[in-house]
């Protein structure tokens, strides 16, 4: 069973939202790097880049496919982890910690509305 931790927004395509303010964390669910397997490389976003909520922003690739990393709400890139880039294994063994992708400063905070709670995340899933 994938671990959905109760202090997240979800976005369908995957992707995890922690908000802080005006500084929104992402990565990717434990649902989405149990799916893809082993990851061995992610391609982060260009720092400063503005995002639309649903653009692709990011790649990661694993063993056995690729996969666009989907911003979840719209705002400016402002930070890369730029250690998960360096060790993208960090995503596969803590997705919610080490493993996070890039922090953005949110443009429409309104848009974590359209997020999934948790619970209609396992949903979702199957959990």
């Amino acid at each position: 069973m994938s671990n959905v931790p109760s202090d997240l927004k979800y976005a369908k395509s995957h992707e995890w939202v922690r908000v802080s303010g005006d500084t929104a964390v992402v990565g990717i669910t434990d649902h989405a790097q149990a799916e893809l397997t082993d990851i061995v490389f992610v391609e982060l976003p260009a720092l400063g880049r503005r995002v639309k909520a649903g653009e692709a922003c990011a790649v990661v690739e694993s063993v056995k496919t690729a996969s666009d990393i989907y911003a979840p709400v719209s705002g400016e890139i402002t930070e890369l982890n730029t250690t998960v880039a360096a060790n993208p294994a960090l995503a596969n063994t803590e997705p919610y910690a080490g493993g996070w992708f890039f922090k953005m400063k949110l443009s429409q905070p309104g848009e974590l509305t359209a997020l999934l709670s948790p619970e209609d995340y396992k949903k979702q899933i199957g959990g």
